[in-house]
């Protein structure tokens, strides 16, 4: 599977990231089927969250044992620094180790939020002093709405930002969803971008099939257009996989046969999806 920089922090990560929401609600037996899946496949990079079930317990047995092969990005949705520190030190004892290698703010969507997690006493102080201490190594968002990353670029030097790219969002391009002035911003200043919700149709209509909020795409055919669209975006280093370990196996089959499309492809994956029913997930 290729492998690509991920900005500054100049770690060369698979195009596919293990995404931990995916193995979070699972028993220890099915997690660690999928997460050998992932290891077959060569994927070096995880995504964990403490609001993702019980991934970090069903991680750890495997990070004990591979820690030096995973790029390790962990999050957490607490603002304060109090709260903050008290969190990155449980999901370390969780996790079972002694550091991250990125450590996100996690769904940071709004301005408020921003401000007061950017703020005196907010959760970047306890980020400060534990990069400074030697438990994390870099910083990062994640969140939804691509103006409140381009704020937070702006306020501070982050090094990494996960975010929705999808050709859905191509469909009706607005501040909220359209991610190239991201995109730009992001080369301009070296930050590596991880790229979420990749294989969204749209918002769920009808019955829920997956468990995933979204309604994603299930075909082999469909998943490498989307897949293939993402990754093609100039400065995506890589994906993290959807949060229903059955549609794996169709991400990670795109994700070897990978190819850069050029732009008369994506714009006829633009008309496809138009055509097809594709939708923004944001704004709802």
């Amino acid at each position: 599977m290729e492998v690509r920089r991920l900005g500054r922090t100049n770690h060369h990560v698979t195009i596919i990231t293990l995404g931990g929401c995916g193995i979070g609600r699972l028993n220890q037996k099915e997690a660690d089927r999928a997460i050998e899946l992932a290891m077959k496949h060569g994927v070096n990079m995880i995504d964990v969250a403490p609001t993702y079930g019980e991934a970090e317990i069903r991680l750890r047995p495997w990070i004990e044992k591979y820690r030096n092969h995973f790029f390790i990005a962990e999050k957490t949705q607490k603002r304060t620094k109090e709260e903050a520190w008290k969190e990155l030190n449980r999901s370390l004892k969780r996790l079972g180790t002694d550091h991250f290698d990125l450590y996100q703010f996690h769904a940071l969507d709004t301005i408020e939020n921003l401000n007061k997690a950017l703020g005196k006493g907010g959760a970047i102080e306890a980020f400060k002093e534990a990069r400074e201490t030697g438990l994390i190594r870099f910083i990062g968002i994640t969140g939804h709405n691509v103006e409140t990353h381009i704020k937070a670029l702006e306020l501070f030097d982050f090094d990494t930002v996960l975010v929705p790219i999808n050709v859905g969002s191509m469909i009706d391009p607005k501040p909220v969803n359209d991610f190239r002035p991201l995109l730009r911003m992001a080369s301009d200043r070296d930050v590596g971008v991880i790229a979420m919700k990749v294989i969204a149709k749209r918002r769920w209509i009808g019955e829920r099939r997956y468990g995933t909020w979204y309604e994603p795409l299930d075909e082999q055919r469909e998943v490498d257009m989307a897949l293939w669209f993402a990754l093609s975006q100039e400065g995506v280093t890589t994906y993290s996989m959807a949060c229903d370990v059955r549609l794996w196996p169709l991400i990670l089959n795109a994700a070897e046969r990978y190819r850069r499309l050029d732009e008369r492809e994506q714009a006829e994956i633009i008309k496809y999806a138009r055509e097809h029913g594709f939708k923004p997930l944001f704004p709802s």
